[in-house]
C-alpha cells in the first residue's frame, strides 16, 4: 500500500491534498522523498515563522520534552507564565493571556469573554458580535458562524449558534449596532478574504466609538500577529488598543498553540474556561524560543530588510505580467497578488508547484504569499525565478 493509498483509506478526506511527501526542510526550503527541493512561500499557512528545522527551536523542544511535556493546567507551568509575560510586554498592553491549541480556539475564547462581558456590563445581557463579510475566524461551529463568508455556512452543519451579524464594510458597522450588540470582531488584514488590509483611518475612528459606547473591539491576529505584519501585532501598525486580541499560527513555529489576550483580566473565574493541552510545557517553551528569535530579528532590522526585498520582487512580477495580474495586496510578509481572472489562480498555483515553489490561494482571485519571516535573499531570489518560470508556462 502506497502512502497516498494509506492516506485515502484511513484519513478523513477533508483536504484536497497534493501528494508530495516532504521529508525535511531548512528555513524556507523543503525537500521531498526524492530529494527535490521546493522554495516555501507558504510556511505551512503562516505557521513556520522562523523557518523549517530551526535549530534553536529544535534544541528548545528537545530540552523541554527531555524533562516535561505535559502536566495539565492544574499546576504551575513555568514557560506558560513566561510566554504570557513576553506576549504582554511585546504588545505594550496591560492584558492577561489564556492559551489554547489553535486560532479557532483562541477566537472561541474571545467570544466567550465577549458573552460574559455582555452579561456583567449591561442590565439586559448583550451577546451579538458584528463581523465582516469575507472574514475568516475558524472551523468550529461557532467560529464558522462568526466567519462572514456564506460558503462556510453549509446546511449540513446547521443549526448554527445565534449572535453574529455581518457587514460588508467598516462604515456599515455603526448603523448595525443595537441593544444586543456587545462588540465587533475583525481581522485588520483579511487573509482568507484576499489579503486585504483595512484603511487605517477607518479603524482609528471605529476604535474610540466602540470604547465610548462600552462595546468590545476584538482583533483577530491569528494570521497577522507574531511579526507577520512587520510589527509584533498588526494592531500596533494601526495604533489602536483593542479589548481582546487573538493569536496562533506563527507563535510556536509549528507546535500547535493559540492565545487570547484581554484587558479584562478578571473576566474569567476558575471553571469558566479551560483546555487540557493549552499552554503546556511543550508549546509554550517553543513559543518562548520563537519570540526570542523574532524579537532579535526585528531589532536588528533583518525583518524589515526581508519585507522590503520581498516587496520589490512581488511588484516586479506584477509589472512584468500585466496580462495576468492587477495589483499587490497585504502588509509585511502577508502578501497577495490579484489575478485578472479568478480561474487563473489555481493554474498559477499548479504551475508554481511544478516549478518547485509553493504559494497559496486567498479569496476569489488572489495568490497569497506567507513565507517564513526568516527567509533569506537567496531563497527569495530562487523562489521568484521559479515563480517567473511558472508564469511563463501559462503563456
Amino acid at each position: 500500500m502506497t502512502l497516498e493509498e494509506m492516506d485515502k483509506e484511513y484519513v478523513l478526506q477533508t483536504y484536497a491534498r497534493n501528494y508530495v511527501n516532504f521529508k525535511s526542510g531548512q528555513n524556507a526550503t523543503l525537500f521531498d522523498d526524492s530529494g527535490r527541493d521546493f522554495i516555501d512561500f507558504t510556511s505551512g499557512i503562516g505557521v513556520v515563522s522562523v523557518g523549517h528545522a530551526n535549530l534553536r527551536v529544535a534544541e528548545a523542544i528537545y530540552d523541554q520534552v527531555s524533562h516535561l511535556t505535559h502536566t495539565s493546567n492544574l499546576f504551575l507551568i513555568e514557560p506558560q507564565a513566561k510566554l504570557a509575560k513576553k506576549i504582554v510586554e511585546l504588545s505594550g498592553f496591560d492584558m492577561a493571556v489564556f492559551f489554547g491549541n489553535s486560532g479557532a480556539e483562541a477566537n472561541e475564547g474571545a467570544i466567550k469573554i465577549a458573552r460574559k462581558y455582555g452579561q456583567n456590563r449591561f442590565k439586559n445581557k448583550r451577546y451579538k458580535v458584528l463581523t465582516l463579510e469575507h472574514s475568516f475566524h475558524g472551523r468550529t461551529i461557532t467560529t464558522v458562524k462568526a466567519t462572514g463568508q456564506q460558503s462556510f455556512h453549509q446546511e449540513a452543519f446547521s443549526p448554527y449558534p445565534d449572535g453574529f451579524e455581518y457587514k460588508s464594510e467598516i462604515k456599515d458597522i455603526y448603523a448595525a449596532i443595537d441593544d444586543e450588540t456587545v462588540g465587533v470582531m475583525i481581522e485588520l488584514i483579511q487573509g482568507e478574504g484576499g489579503v486585504q488590509a483595512f484603511d487605517k483611518k477607518e479603524i482609528q475612528e471605529l476604535a474610540p466609538f466602540l470604547r465610548k459606547n462600552d462595546l468590545l473591539f476584538i482583533i483577530d491576529e491569528v494570521q497577522t500577529g507574531v511579526f507577520r505584519s512587520g510589527e509584533f501585532l498588526a494592531t500596533q501598525l494601526y495604533d489602536i488598543e483593542p479589548d481582546i486580541i487573538t493569536l496562533a499560527k506563527g507563535l510556536a513555529g509549528g507546535v500547535p498553540i493559540g492565545a487570547v489576550m484581554t484587558k479584562h483580566k478578571d473576566i474569567f473565574k476558575p471553571g469558566d474556561h479551560g483546555s487540557t493541552f493549552g499552554g503546556n510545557f511543550l508549546s509554550t517553551r517553543a513559543g518562548l524560543e520563537v519570540l526570542d528569535i523574532l524579537e532579535s530579528y526585528e531589532e536588528q532590522g533583518l525583518l524589515e530588510e526581508a519585507i522590503n526585498y520581498f516587496d520589490e520582487k512581488l511588484k516586479s512580477a506584477v509589472e512584468k505580467h500585466p496580462d495576468i495580474f492587477t495589483a499587490t495586496t497585504g502588509i509585511g510578509l502577508m502578501r497577495g497578488i490579484q489575478c485578472k481572472e479568478g480561474d487563473t489562480v489555481q493554474k498559477v498555483i499548479k504551475a508554481s508547484f511544478e516549478e518547485g515553489v509553493l504559494v497559496l490561494k486567498a479569496g476569489r482571485n488572489t495568490i497569497r504569499f506567507l513565507p517564513p519571516l526568516t527567509i533569506t535573499k537567496n531563497e527569495i531570489n530562487e523562489g521568484f525565478v521559479r515563480f517567473e518560470r511558472a508564469l511563463d508556462r501559462l503563456k
